[in-house]
């Protein structure tokens, strides 16, 4: 029999959740502009909360909604290519269609890099997560991954193209990366049979798989670059044994769970985002 897990009460912790992955209003976007010589080019940040500081423990200001910080590896990419002018429009809680609504405005023709993480809010990521972590029942949880993995194959990509044809519109000369999701765990890992079972984490795996899916396809459809992180993040995954590269759930910081943590954004993300970019 699988053991029972402690459970928080369901009204406190689907509130604390929704605080933290509802869509938020976008804050004013945080711009970094070089001295002395011209610009070599100009970065723009677009995305939800895997593109700012969730994770990281450590913001510009923690009652920003945006839940932006100094640790994400756009903020690390404009550290390290200090040649460039640097906005961040990313904000947590945004979905792919809010990035187009709210964030693309924030891009001209002047934009030389643009990098944009989004998708994961619009199939109810989040709340495919809330359920497995609440639910008793394996098949509970495989079933709101199911909807969502028919979200991301049904609906997404219609969105994604309309996100990405914005992009392209309101910055013809960028480079544009489309950056993915990591899996969450290793299964058959160290974790033993307490939290979450190895079917869940497996369910929950599949739906990583499927949006990267999507994102690679409607990434080539518009001719960007899909930045895949898997390959570097699977051996520091929950449950590897390994340095973990995302955070695990903590019932008392909920809002940082789930994310990339800061050796995700400095090992994981920043050096697959110099790959690309040189």
């Amino acid at each position: 029999m699988r053991p029972i897990r402690a459970r928080r009460p369901l009204t406190s912790l689907l509130t604390a959740m929704a605080a933290v992955c509802l869509a938020v209003t976008a804050a004013p976007a945080a711009q970094a502009v070089p001295t002395g010589a011209e610009a070599a080019g100009k970065y723009i940040a677009l995305g939800d909360s895997y593109a700012v500081a969730p994770g990281t423990r450590t913001y510009d200001d923690p009652n920003d909604a945006c839940r932006r910080g100094p640790l994400s590896y756009p903020r690390l990419w404009a550290a390290q290519h200090t040649s460039y002018s640097f906005v961040e429009a990313s904000c947590s809680g945004a979905t792919a269609a809010e990035v187009k609504s709210r964030q693309v405005p924030r891009l001209g023709a002047d934009a030389t890099l643009v990098t944009v993480q989004a998708g994961g809010n619009d199939v109810g990521f989040v709340s495919v997560l809330q359920n497995c972590i609440l639910t008793l029942d394996d098949k509970d949880c495989v079933a709101g991954v199911d909807a969502a993995k028919a979200a991301a194959t049904g609906v997404l990509p219609g969105t994604l193209s309309g996100t990405y044809a914005a992009i392209r519109g309101a910055a013809p000369s960028a480079k544009v990366i489309v950056v993915g999701y990591p899996r969450l765990y290793k299964i058959g890992g160290n974790c033993g049979i307490f939290g979450l079972s190895d079917t869940e984490r497996g369910a929950l795996n599949s739906a990583a798989d499927v949006l990267n899916s999507v994102l690679a396809q409607q990434a080539a459809n518009a001719g960007f670059t899909f930045l895949d992180p898997r390959p570097a993040f699977d051996p520091h995954t929950i449950c590897s044994g390994n340095t973990t590269w995302v955070t695990s759930l903590e019932w008392d910081k909920l809002n940082e769970s789930y994310h990339p943590n800061q050796a995700g954004h400095r090992d994981g993300y920043l050096p697959a985002l110099n790959a690309i970019t040189g």
